[in-house]
């Protein structure tokens, strides 16, 4: 890899000529200035202030979920304790959102968890992150809008309310119940979002901050009446843990998924305009407010009402309307419909600029890439989004397909997760540059390669003067050898950091799994469970031990936010989203994997042979800006 015997690593030796295994660990080059310069594409409108992203993260974050989520996790796992199981997932959701911020900070460019994979894991596994996105945002984005229907039609007055052009209405012979108000609403949404994003993140705040009105209202007016009647909820016989400890982790676990939408900040991150402040205080601004709010209305609602009593599809609304208060009923109504008006905007807003990010990098056609300079906005991958999502929402039911959002949302997590521990450890040491800069690039080669010589000589020379004096028998000798010798001690640092991150993440599969199953025997499952264990502590142990890299303080853009407490936070990321991932379900996992086996036959037919990595040069980091300078292209 880099210069080699004043040789160069070729884009297309390297990558197999595009073919074989080491086409999907072939990285980019990770944001900077310069490579925005040159890659010449159309920028993204920067308008985005922290403010706005915080708009973003609330409104989608905080769905219509909220809404019925209160009353089946407090029936069925956490009783009273609700408010502990909010906090314990927002803890969780936390660690993700340490590791987004930094990432963002670093790398301020559309695509999310796929653009930081792609600098620090590799294509393969960017391919499919991003290609689970995609699936992840357009079902999200079908089964909000399906949602808004009822909702909309009990805020008119009934399930029947709604005029007969906006209602759900089977076809006559087929099992299908086709659903015009949600491809209209998608419709809408989508024309909003090809305006501008300034435009349609000042309605997204406008939605947001009146449903985060009314969840306000059931908070001030729930904890008064509460006060009136002294909190019946609290005072049931079966105590504050009814479930017991492992209900209320069972409830957190549930409600988890509540938190997701937070990742929809970082996929704006190429239109904000200063991301190395603004990114990381809107995700963890965001993050906060949710759980705040989370906890304040679980707090009031399972305090009203005993939590066996409670409705599982109208929690909130039937725990006023037992207080004699019916009217409330229409108030929360509203509520829910903003939310998932918010969060449809919130669904819909980060898949172009997956889109537009994977087709930057050639693993998707250049018409997803194409910038409107008017709006400055991808509107073409917008139309195409919304047109996909509006045809789901109106033709299916998606809310069986609901787990498999929940996959592509903790796959993204898990990588981002792990991106942190490369970046930390083992950075790139290499960077692709065109083959254009070939002529530059044979002239630094050249000059580096006559050094080496030069050295090799002195060091002969040197030693064969050994009694022409001390300064010419020890110095130069030593100065070779100790650079000789960090350089050996650097690699074999990387390698042992590199070693260590992989048993990580097989120690936390065979943890996660083993504890999972059961169809496996006890003596089995404790083994394994053991053994997985055993690993992840061991590795946990020397990435503690091992020294992280000096390169990770020029890896992308400095000045931002920077991740604390690696290894263990991000480890920890990684074992709670692997424990979720496995327990999402067989049947969810089967439509993934149909999705990704699909996603595997696009990259093989075009992504990988139209990679903009199929024809680079590999050049040591050290010397790429010199290059640059060296180079005819290069512009100061």
């Amino acid at each position: 890899m880099g210069f080699e015997n004043g040789e160069i690593s070729i884009g297309k030796e390297k990558a197999g000529i595009g073919l074989g295994f080491r086409s999907l660990m072939r990285r980019k080059q990770v944001d900077s200035d310069r490579a925005r310069a040159g890659s010449g594409h159309h920028k993204l409108a920067k308008e985005l202030s922290i403010l706005q992203l915080i708009a973003i993260g609330v409104g989608s974050t905080i769905g219509a979920g909220v809404y019925v989520l209160v009353g089946t996790v407090a029936r069925e796992h956490s009783g009273p304790a609700l408010t502990i199981s909010f906090l314990i997932a927002g803890i969780a959701a936390a660690l993700s959102a340490f590791c987004y911020a930094e990432l963002a900070s670093r790398c301020p460019s559309a695509g999310s968890a796929y653009h930081y994979s792609y600098i620090c894991v590799g294509e393969g596994v960017a391919w499919l992150i991003g290609w689970a996105l995609i699936l992840e945002y357009t079902i999200g984005g079908s089964a909000v809008a399906r949602g808004i229907t009822p909702n909309l039609a009990l805020a008119f007055g009934g399930p029947d309310s709604l005029p007969f052009f906006l209602a759900r209405t089977q076809i006559p012979g087929l099992d299908i119940v086709v659903d015009p108000c949600a491809a209209i609403l998608v419709f809408i949404v989508t024309g909003l979002l090809c305006v501008g994003i300034k435009e349609s993140t000042f309605i997204q705040a406008i939605v947001t901050v009146l449903n985060v009105c009314v969840m306000l209202f059931v908070v001030i007016v729930g904890g008064y009446i509460g006060f009136k009647t002294g909190w019946v909820g609290y005072t049931v016989s079966s105590g504050y843990f009814p479930y017991g400890i492992n209900g209320m982790l069972a409830g957190s676990a549930t409600v988890f998924f509540a938190y997701i939408g937070f990742d929809s900040v970082a996929s704006a991150a190429e239109e904000v305009k200063n991301p190395q402040r603004d990114l990381p205080w809107g995700i963890a601004s965001s993050l906060s407010i949710c759980c705040f709010l989370y906890m304040m209305v679980s707090v009031v609602v399972v305090g009203l009402v005993p939590y066996f009593t409670m409705d599982p599809d109208t929690p909130i609304s039937s725990a006023f309307s037992k207080h004699g208060m019916q009217w409330a009923m229409y108030i929360v109504t509203a509520g829910a419909v903003l939310a998932l008006c918010s969060t449809l905007m919130g669904s819909l807003l980060p898949q172009p600029r997956i889109l537009m990010a994977m087709s930057r990098d050639g693993l998707l056609p250049p018409f997803f890439s194409d910038v409107n300079k008017h709006t400055q906005v991808p509107v073409k991958s917008t139309i195409l989004t919304g047109i996909c999502a509006a045809a789901l929402a109106f033709f299916m039911d998606v809310s069986q397909l609901a787990g498999m959002v929940s996959v592509g949302t903790l796959l993204a997590f898990t990588i981002v997760a792990i991106s942190i521990l490369i970046l930390r450890y083992v950075p790139p040491d290499e960077v692709p540059l065109p083959s254009s800069l070939k002529e530059s690039i044979d002239s630094v080669t050249f000059r580096y390669g006559i050094q080496e010589k030069d050295e090799g000589n002195s060091k002969n020379l040197s030693g064969k003067s050994i009694e022409n004096g001390p300064e010419e028998s020890f110095e130069y000798p030593l100065i070779v050898k100790e650079d000789g010798s960090d350089k050996l001690n650097e690699q074999k640092r990387r390698k042992l950091a590199a070693w260590s991150i992989a048993f990580v993440c097989i120690g936390v599969f065979i943890l996660t799994s083993s504890a999972s199953v059961t169809f496996l025997s006890v003596l089995v499952q404790y083994s394994s469970c053991a053994f997985g264990g055993f690993l992840l502590l061991g590795s946990l142990t020397a990435l503690t031990w091992i020294e992280q890299d000096d390169g990770r303080h020029s890896f992308g853009h400095a000045g931002g936010f920077i991740c604390p407490f690696v290894p263990l936070l991000p480890i920890c990321c990684i074992l709670i989203n692997v424990y979720l991932l496995i327990n999402l379900g067989t049947g969810t996992w089967i439509r993934v994997s149909m999705w990704l086996l699909a996603g595997v036959f696009v990259y093989l037919v075009y992504g990988r042979s139209h990679s903009s990595l199929t024809d680079v040069v590999y050049v040591p980091v050290a010397h790429a800006d010199e290059i640059y300078r060296t180079s005819a292209e290069y512009v100061a």
